[in-house]
């Protein structure tokens, strides 16, 4: 079976010739001298793609960006000038024409604020092989079957919501046998968490004997467990092989979050996964570059993104271990003006050495959101739903 992603090509190869190869490299963590000078030249041609294509970015360019409109260095990458996640909640940015819109993806429920993201098919497929690539690092592309239970939406139809739509790219990895979801249509446009649902599916695939792969929002997890604690059901003993990999975090149900710590040792107690294979992902639709942490929980940054952490007063870069707003840099699409990126989320940054896990890549601690005020997530919206199912 091939589960690979096609490798696509870049619009312009003569122009983003140096974009490809960055994002050809396949070693996901491999970060040093030779993939640093790759990544700058990758940069200014991204630079200079948007600041043709966009005039809202040729203007930011213009007054904050470097001399000549090119970086010579990591660190002149990380003086780029950044947008804010929020500003693409309230404008919609191209670079390409609307027929090149092969994908629309927004970043909230079907309320609130929302960020509109458009990617062209090579945005989209060089973020599905970098997806690609970490899961292959790891070992979780495999040609046998699995059973597939997704904390997330069911999809409407034409249905856009990024989480959602990244919970079904990746059941690519391993053969569906059987696949459900938790938070199911209501026939009115709407979602409702079914939770005894879930917990007869859980006790369906123990018993079926295959690997079972949860995706989705672990809120929606900690909430089915609990439950199945509340009304005294047995532990189950999912079959070797089986993981979860969460992503879109707790963030309005921050009062009901636990520590990932007693997450993870709930979920080895009740379903019998082993803890290295219980995974969170971090991305965000306004900056596509998967971050998957390693078996000790950390997530190391890929070989195709750069991560600053930056003083929430004066945005300057911070050293080691010192919280603030979290900016991802990269150089690949070629949709939106997206390569430097600062998010709502506070962070920390630590060197590889710092891990353990043999990685050579630095990586980052989450540690929570800044000033969430009216501001809305795919979470947030994904949250209200656990409202009506309080124990």
């Amino acid at each position: 079976m091939n589960h690979g992603t096609q490798r696509p090509a870049v619009p312009d190869p003569a122009r983003l010739a140096n974009v490809q190869a960055l994002c050809a490299l396949d070693e996901p963590y491999a970060h040093g001298a030779e993939a640093d000078a790759l990544f700058v030249a990758a940069m200014n041609e991204i630079i200079a793609w948007h600041a043709e294509r966009n005039d809202f970015y040729q203007r930011l360019l213009e007054r904050r960006g470097p001399a000549g409109g090119r970086v010579h260095s990591i660190e002149d990458c990380i003086a780029l000038p950044g947008i804010h996640a929020n500003f693409f909640k309230t404008h919609e940015i191209r670079s390409i024409d609307e027929d090149a819109v092969a994908l629309h993806l927004t970043s909230s429920g079907t309320t609130g604020q929302k960020s509109q993201m458009f990617f062209d098919a090579w945005s989209i497929g060089a973020g599905q092989a970098m997806v690609e690539r970490i899961f292959g690092h790891y070992g979780w592309i495999t040609d046998a079957p699995a059973n597939y239970l997704l904390f997330n939406y069911e999809p409407l139809a034409d249905w856009k919501v990024g989480t959602s739509w990244t919970s079904n790219s990746l059941t690519r990895f391993a053969p569906i046998n059987d696949l459900r979801y938790a938070l199911r249509r209501t026939g009115s446009g709407g979602h409702e968490f079914d939770i005894f649902g879930a917990i007869r599916t859980l006790q369906e695939y123990a018993e079926a004997g295959l690997p079972v792969r949860i995706f989705g929002f672990p809120a929606f997890v900690n909430a089915t467990l609990e439950r199945m604690q509340a009304l005294g059901l047995p532990t189950l003993s999912l079959a070797p092989g089986s993981m979860t990999f969460f992503g879109g975090g707790w963030k309005g149900q921050a009062d009901k979050a636990i520590p990932k710590s007693e997450l993870q040792a709930r979920i080895e107690a009740q379903l019998g996964i082993d803890n290295a294979l219980i995974r969170d992902g971090f991305g965000s639709v306004e900056h596509s570059v998967p971050y998957i942490e390693c078996a000790r929980h950390r997530f190391h940054v890929p070989v195709w993104s750069r991560v600053v952490i930056r003083d929430v007063a004066t945005l300057q870069p911070l050293p080691a271990g010192e919280p603030g707003f979290l900016n991802f840099i990269s150089a690949y699409v070629t949709s939106a003006p997206s390569h430097s990126v600062i998010m709502g989320d506070l962070a920390a940054w630590h060197p590889a050495s710092a891990c353990g896990c043999g990685l050579d890549a630095p990586w980052f601690d989450l540690l929570g959101r800044a000033g969430q005020g009216k501001n809305r997530s795919c979470a947030v919206a994904a949250a209200e739903l656990l409202k009506g199912n309080a124990a």
